[in-house]
């Protein structure tokens, strides 16, 4: 009796054949066992053409010799530099074989690349166009091609971000990541800081009905205690101090300290004494921003104090201000470019 062969190439001989050559094949049959078992094969699938065809893996002519394709566990499809194809691709396996394979899609080119055994009337597996990847596939020996899962497949929909459900992965419509704007959190849901107990919580999240608008954090910490958060309209925060009576009181200024640099939240006393000052207002302020002022001797009839606008007009006026009533003491308020810095009493 003659020889026969395995579907994947192994030679099995029958009793009182092959006397004096028994050894050497022998030997190429235990070499083809350890490509089953970890051998490695780079299939072109261009031998055809870089068009759409067919790869038919199994040729006979490997039987009992090393080398098929099919008698290997890892196969790269194309080339170790992906190869290029111009049409959809098929590589077809004969529908005895039973074996698993660790196989990569190493093509470019938008196009898909199937794997189905000859028949091609059982499951077939199918990389899509865009799919350049590794692939656990089965072949089971009864015209089947099945993908092996190493891992649980993704929950929910796309961009979902992805959490563990009863040991499975799963999504939720209210938590979604977008390339864009980051995490969103929907339909009011809030994001919880808890304490280290896990008992308590601070939480935060959007009023219902709310018109779109993003909130900027500061860079850095306060400078020192007794600041506030304040916001422009654009949602843009930043650091105020707040000391008693939401003003910032500086020492007393003097000529000597003209012009003074006027800040946001302060206050100033001003001796007019010895001769005029001038208090210069921000040059970027922000609507709210306050500075307040104050005849320290009651001597601005004698010498005035000026406020320079700095850019920005005072009670709508492009004027600096004079300020020329002793004892005069009043605040001004920035609310914007139109009108600029208002004051509370006239």
């Amino acid at each position: 009796m003659a020889s026969t062969y395995t579907p994947l190439g192994v030679e099995l001989m029958a009793t009182g054949e092959n006397a004096g050559t028994w050894g050497t094949k022998t030997n190429t049959n235990l070499q083809i066992f350890e490509q089953i078992s970890g051998g490695y094969k780079v299939q072109t699938l261009n031998a055809a053409g870089a068009g759409a065809n067919t790869t038919a893996l199994g040729d006979e002519t490997y039987d009992g010799t090393t080398g098929a394709t099919l008698a290997t566990r890892v196969i790269i499809l194309g080339a170790v530099s992906p190869q290029t194809i111009s049409g959809n691709k098929i590589v077809t396996i004969p529908n005895d074989v039973e074996n698993f394979y660790f196989i990569k899609n190493s093509t470019s080119g938008a196009y898909t690349v199937q794997v189905k055994t000859v028949s091609g009337g059982g499951t077939t597996f199918t990389w899509a166009s865009g799919e350049k990847d590794w692939r656990v596939l089965y072949s089971d020996g009864a015209g089947n091609i099945v993908e092996i899962t190493i891992t649980s497949a993704p929950g929910g929909s796309n961009t979902q971000i992805q959490y563990n459900s009863s040991g499975s992965f799963a999504g939720d419509a209210n938590l979604v990541w977008d390339a864009s704007t980051g995490l969103n959190i929907g339909t009011s849901k809030e994001l919880r800081l808890q304490d280290d107990s896990g008992s308590e919580y601070v939480g935060m999240k959007a009023s219902n009905g709310t018109t779109d608008y993003t909130m900027t954090w500061p860079a850095g910490a306060a400078a020192g205690n007794g600041y506030v958060l304040k916001s422009t309209t654009g949602g843009v925060l930043s650091w105020a101090e707040l000391e008693a009576g939401g003003t910032s009181w500086q020492a007393v200024k003097a000529t000597g300290d003209s012009p003074v640099t006027g800040a946001a939240g302060a206050g100033y006393f001003m001796n007019t004494t010895s001769g005029a000052i001038t208090l210069t207002l921000p040059g970027s302020p922000t609507i709210g921003d306050e500075i307040s002022f104050i005849d320290y001797a009651g001597t601005f009839d004698t010498n005035n104090l000026t406020v320079a606008r700095n850019g920005k007009k005072i009670n709508g006026a492009t004027a600096d201000l004079t300020v020329a009533t002793e004892r005069a003491a009043n605040t001004l308020v920035f609310t914007d470019d139109t009108q600029g810095w208002l004051l509370k009493s006239n």
